[in-house]
């Protein structure tokens, strides 16, 4: 029942997908990034309601002039911060024990058990190169539009991906899909969400 599971994922990723849209932009975003001071007031309403959002706005505001001297670093930057490695340990970490998770898929595709170590690595190096992409364009096209796009690629994905696995057994050649779908899955986790 681990596909069912698998599907569950889905669901969830297609009812936050429905939602997003509903939902504004962060009023940090829209203060400290846009310099939009009216959308970030009506974010804050949004949010939280209508009140006085005045004490909240000034601490951004704060925020924003104790900021505003600090540059922006690309990802090549942050690689070389000494400070910020053992947050990339961490996250190199969590990245490569993410690779588990499509063992059994791989498996299902009857890949030889000695290359499954290697299709694991490739998914791995796939979903770090996603994140640096993502890193790096986040700035240009903003959170909404890539949690939406990632969110709505994961959910096709997935879809594809359990069609590929109910119909493995009647065409052997789905079982190879199953694996590309695994690894697009990951690049559009690493893109969005």
């Amino acid at each position: 029942m681990w596909n069912v599971l698998l599907s569950f994922s889905g669901l969830v990723a297609l009812i936050q997908l429905i939602f997003l849209p509903f939902f504004p932009e962060s009023p940090p975003y829209l203060l400290l990034q846009k310099e939009d001071k009216a959308g970030c007031l009506k974010a804050m309403k949004q949010l939280w309601g209508e009140g006085n959002y005045q004490t909240e706005f000034d601490d951004l505001m704060k925020e924003k002039a104790v900021t505003k001297g600090t540059k922006i670093m690309n990802v090549l930057e942050v690689l070389r911060e000494g400070s910020v490695h053992p947050q990339l340990c961490t996250m190199l970490l969590l990245l490569l024990s993410l690779q588990l998770c499509g063992l059994k898929i791989f498996e299902t595709a009857n890949l030889q058990e000695s290359i499954i170590p290697y299709v694991s690595l490739g998914v791995s190096i796939s979903e770090l190169i996603s994140i640096i992409f993502c890193s790096s364009i986040i700035d240009r096209f903003g959170r909404r539009v890539l949690l939406c796009g990632g969110y709505l690629l994961m959910a096709l994905i997935l879809v594809l991906l359990e069609t590929s696995l109910l119909l493995s057994d009647q065409f052997l050649w789905l079982r190879y899909c199953s694996v590309i779908l695994i690894f697009l899955f990951i690049v559009a986790y690493g893109l969005g969400p």
